[in-house]
């Protein structure tokens, strides 16, 4: 019978046990480690300026697949998918915030509100569509397991 040790201020990791919500942390600093190396790449190492049009593009495309993690995730599971993303995007968002303290001109880019709303809508059209073909693919596999079924 294995002990558990509890140390002090283990109850605050709790939270933790939850996948949507651990899977939905992990995305956030994957995000905001991509969106921070952007940032010094563009602001920080005039080398590349040259190539800003490669650098936006590479950048876009890897904060898209860092932000499928929950999608992907939890692709039969909606519930959790949204949870996750939300969880995820609140974060970044947070930290967006955060870095337009340090980037002045990056709040007249985009607002830290706008930001959240783009990322939560986004998340909110992947669950949705993912929970309407969820319920798509199990109805059509109670309907086919159902033993009056003939093939016509």
């Amino acid at each position: 019978m294995p002990i558990r040790a509890y140390l002090p201020g283990y109850s605050w990791f709790r939270i933790f046990r939850n996948a949507a919500i651990r899977i939905g942390v992990y995305t956030s600093v994957c995000l905001a480690l991509v969106f921070t190396a952007w940032l010094f790449l563009a602001n920080r190492v005039p080398l590349i300026e040259r190539l800003a049009v490669e650098r936006n593009l590479a950048a876009a495309v890897l904060l898209c697949l860092c932000a499928l993690i929950p999608f992907l995730r939890f692709l039969s599971l909606p519930g959790h998918q949204l949870a996750s993303g939300l969880v995820a995007w609140l974060l970044f968002s947070c930290y967006y915030r955060l870095l337009c303290v340090f980037f002045r001109n990056l709040s007249d880019w985009h607002s830290t509100f706008q930001v959240f709303m783009i990322g939560a809508v986004v998340y909110m059209i992947i669950a949705t569509l993912s929970w309407i073909t969820v319920t798509i693919w199990r109805t059509r596999a109670a309907h086919a397991s159902h033993p009056n079924h003939h093939a016509s």
